[in-house]
């Protein structure tokens, strides 16, 4: 028997007592009234939604600032606040929670896509609690059911604040937080470990990748303005009220999410052709290279992938084919090469959402030589990249496991027999 189970069996044998999160706390809302602008050269901390979807326990030192008046009325975050991306373009991103579980050192706020939780009691949950409960499985799943939209994914509050969730005595929640704890700093460990192996080969590749493109701006090879590399295509997303769009769906739809290698060889969603058809999504032949125009993975990366099967795309991501004599992994390739600078160059400025701007997107210029040339390139770069994503495939899959563990006792230990009403 473990500690958490002898801790039950003393304190609350007759089971866990539930309540509705609407019987235990009210929602606030985050930042009001501000426009783009405000969100340049501010002069106070906002929890950004990346800074909520890639933390549990909130990063309260994280460089994202916006302009708050002496007299505004703004709600700053205290210590216990429970944060919840309230709308999202992904169901599977939506309603994801992060915990405030120091006590700030000077005034944060929280950006308009995301609400506070706050509970009545400070005392009834521990924050550290909160922050692996609001993240187990059962609670998502409940939180999943509050939210409905087709292009833009939104929490429903009146079906939010019907969720349940145990609250079981302190000293059992801080038993959980000791053991998960655990868990998540032997993961962290493991993570920084490999990630440093990763990244010493990524390194070795990007050095490649930008000598042999320099290199040919050196030799004054023309430049091709990202428009004119060939066809582009944008995303889009078919009704999620209509299951022939969805049910069996076989064709690949393509999102953020797919995109954290340089092939997209399949993807978590698929679409019929009956949505290929009659929506505002259609079909990008094969050998076509994909980006993300839009989302909250663009926070310090320009995610680019080869997509060698036809897919279809969703609203945030535009992808090419290229034009007649330009091959299409020389497309990916110079793209994969230029992407810091493109980053910098073509990236909406404020918002908690990042975006590019097309115009100036179309505009950017890459070097495009020979065919015999963009040949020889493509050979020597797709054995780098090769070397790279074997280490890759093989680092993290120590890291997935570690992860599955923690989320395996995670929602084992949060699973409780409920005490009778």
């Amino acid at each position: 028997m473990s500690r958490v189970d002898e801790l039950i069996a003393e304190l609350c044998p007759g089971g866990v007592p539930f309540s509705e999160l609407s019987e235990l706390a009210s929602t606030v809302p985050g930042l009001t009234g501000k426009t783009k602008s405000d969100f340049s050269d501010g002069n106070a901390r906002f929890a950004s939604y990346r800074n909520i979807f890639a933390n549990p326990s909130l990063n309260l030192d994280a460089e994202d600032f916006v302009k708050v008046g002496p007299d505004e009325k703004q709600n700053a975050l205290r210590l216990g606040d429970i944060l919840i991306t309230g709308s999202s373009e992904s169901l599977d991103e939506v309603g994801l929670s992060s915990v405030v579980t120091t006590e700030p050192p000077s005034p944060i706020y929280l950006n308009s896509f995301c609400f506070i939780l706050r509970l009545r009691s400070p005392d009834m949950l521990e924050p550290g609690f909160a922050k692996h409960l609001f993240r187990s499985e059962s609670i998502r799943k409940q939180i999943r059911a509050t939210a409905s939209g087709v292009t833009r994914i939104n929490i429903s509050k009146p079906r939010f604040m019907k969720v349940r969730i145990p609250v079981p005595p302190l000293e059992v929640q801080r038993e959980i937080v000791r053991v998960l704890d655990q868990f998540t700093q032997l993961e962290a460990e493991l993570e920084a470990e490999l990630e440093a192996e990763l990244e010493a080969r990524r390194r070795q590749y990007e050095h490649y990748q930008h000598e042999v493109f320099d290199q040919l701006d050196s030799a004054g090879v023309r430049r091709v303005a990202v428009k004119d590399l060939g066809r582009w295509y944008g995303g889009g997303t078919p009704s999620k009220g209509r299951s022939d769009y969805w049910v069996d769906g076989t064709i690949p739809w393509i999102s953020p999410k797919d995109m954290g290698g340089s092939v997209v060889t399949d993807t978590e969603d698929h679409i019929t052709e009956a949505a290929v058809r009659n929506s505002a999504t259609k079909l990008v032949p094969a050998n076509a290279v994909a980006l993300v125009a839009r989302s909250s993975i663009l926070d310090h990366t320009l995610p680019i992938a080869f997509v060698p099967s036809p897919s279809a795309l969703n609203q945030d991501m535009k992808a090419v084919v290229a034009a007649d004599g330009i091959e299409p992994r020389y497309v990916f390739h110079v793209l994969r090469a230029n992407r810091a600078r493109m980053l910098r160059s073509v990236r909406r400025s404020g918002g908690s959402v990042a975006s590019l701007d097309s115009q100036k997107l179309w505009k950017f210029e890459v070097p495009v030589p020979s065919a015999d040339e963009q040949r020889r390139i493509i050979d020597f770069m797709d054995r780098f990249d090769r070397l790279t994503n074997d280490l890759s495939v093989g680092l993290p899959a120590e890291l997935a496991a570690r992860r599955k563990q923690y989320e395996y006792y995670r929602d084992r230990l949060l699973t409780f027999e409920e005490a009778a009403a």
